[in-house]
């Protein structure tokens, strides 16, 4: 009974204790597992264990998916968690400028390296490989090499125009733009020119590498990433036996050097130490390559023809421009350097159409020491991502945002940071120069000789890895008269 009363008396004392014990422990716990307490992290949510916010982030987009969290956490700078990685989403110029300093090194999802890159070379730092690969791209896409290239653009555009847009009326301008843009880099890229059922064969597994890549990375059978790697394997094993092929003869010396056989100038490329790279490792950054001139590429394409095709007065500027070009052309004479530099208006109606839909919507970062922005502080390992939509479609960057205005390009142009398609400081994308020839030759041998009239100015677009025109994006032709 004492015993009793005793407890009893002592319990308006204990129950605190019990009540605040559990509270305290459970704060103990996540100061420990988030760092110290003078730590501002970044608003925002990591999701589900594991997967994050994964899910929300591929079936949202990433257009969609920013601007919620954006609206909702912080316009600056904010926090998640895809592809298995805590992330720090920076936003707005200044974002942008921070991500693209030397304070960020290069990281790719765990999708993207284990799709690219074969199982012995998935251990290699994303710095060496990134480093490796721009060794590599800039052997192939050195100033003198694009020079050669744009007569073999302008005739494979001429013969896909003959073959697939000729008497037609109405033609689906997405999947056509996507096989006129792989036939090309393969042609280029991996001098495969005859061999119709083996780029056929490539095609086909590239579909799903690229919808694997930003995936969410479940490795089970049937999921995207699950085909996505299997599609990377197929393509490494076709592309080996082509370059152990090449360098076979190479070596036989039964194979001439020229600036249109890429594959052969990618055989004398050899890393810091001056080693030729395996055909393991060269299959690696050829698919990388391709992935990267391709898909890209493709979607810009379809959506300049887009606007051209919704918006007369556009069109009209770019034929008065072209057909200047083409006229003073002789008779089955191809494009040249001097031509492209001519087309101006073109590219500032390209740049307007990447600011509106831009092709590829951000990139990825690792953070290699403690850094803040904006008032908060992003600890080392975590993950960075930007995105082009926080500046492009910005009122403050580019004033009525959601207008086409090619003239938003004349000049000097938009402000420092605000315009980010390809990227920007040292990790700019390599492959800018060959996509704006790609671009304007393709455009070149649309225009001048189709009227475009867009079918359905409501369809809609998916926007995922990239922007999708949900129909293929159908457009009527009217040949002009010549």
């Amino acid at each position: 009974m004492a015993l009793h009363t005793l407890a009893m008396s002592l319990f308006p004392y204990a129950f605190p204790i019990l009540f605040v014990l559990p509270i305290s422990i459970f704060l103990v716990l996540r100061k420990s597992k988030n760092g110290s307490s003078n730590i501002k992290v970044p608003p925002g949510s990591c999701g589900w264990p594991v997967v994050g916010e994964s899910f929300k982030y591929v079936s949202l987009g990433t257009q969609q998916f920013m601007g919620e969290r954006r609206s909702k956490y912080s316009t600056d700078v904010f926090r998640t968690s895809i592809f298995g990685q805590k992330m720090a989403v920076f936003c707005g110029a200044q974002g942008n400028k921070f991500v693209f300093t030397k304070l960020l090194t290069s990281w790719w999802p765990v999708t993207v390296k284990k799709i690219l890159f074969s199982p012995e070379f998935s251990h290699i730092p994303v710095d060496e490989a990134s480093a490796a690969m721009h060794r590599f791209v800039h052997e192939i896409l050195k100033p003198e090499a694009l020079k050669n290239y744009i007569p073999v653009m302008d005739a494979m555009a001429r013969e896909h125009v003959e073959s697939k847009w000729d008497g037609n009326d109405v033609v689906m301008v997405h999947p056509l733009s996507k096989e006129y843009t792989f036939n090309l880099a393969y042609r280029l890229f991996v001098n495969v020119i005859d061999d119709i059922d083996h780029v056929r064969r490539i095609y086909k597994h590239f579909a799903f590498v690229t919808s694997g890549m930003f995936s969410v990375p479940i490795n089970l059978p049937g999921t995207a990433y699950s085909r996505g790697i299997k599609g990377g394997e197929l393509i490494r094993e076709e592309i080996v036996k082509i370059i152990t092929r090449r360098r076979e003869e190479m070596e036989k010396k039964e194979t001439t050097l020229s600036y249109t056989d890429c594959l052969s100038r990618i055989l004398l490329v050899t890393d810091g130490n001056g080693k030729f790279m395996s055909e393991e490792e060269m299959s690696n950054y050829i698919i990388a390559l391709l992935i990267g001139s391709y898909e890209s590429t493709s979607t810009a394409v379809s959506f300049v023809l887009k606007y051209l095709a919704e918006l007369p007065h556009i069109y009209d500027e770019i034929y008065k421009e072209l057909m200047e070009i083409a006229e003073s052309k002789g008779e089955g004479e191809m494009l040249k350097w001097e031509d492209i530099q001519k087309m101006r208006c073109s590219w500032n109606v390209v740049c307007e159409t990447l600011r509106l839909t831009p092709p590829v919507q951000g990139g990825f970062r690792e953070v290699v020491t403690d850094v803040s922005f904006s008032g908060f502080s992003i600890p080392k390992g975590y993950k960075a991502s930007w995105t082009a939509y926080t500046t492009h479609k910005d009122p403050e960057c580019f004033p009525d945002p959601e207008k086409f205005d090619p003239s938003r390009f004349e000049g000097n142009g938009p402000a420092p940071y605000t315009f980010v398609p390809f990227g920007g400081g040292p990790r700019m994308c390599c492959g800018k120069e060959y996509a704006r020839l790609e671009v304007l030759v393709f455009i070149y041998n649309i225009v001048t000789r189709f009227k475009l009239q867009i079918i359905n100015p409501q369809e809609k677009i998916a926007f995922h890895s990239f922007p999708i025109p949900m129909e293929g994006l159908p457009l009527r032709i009217i040949r002009h008269n010549m």
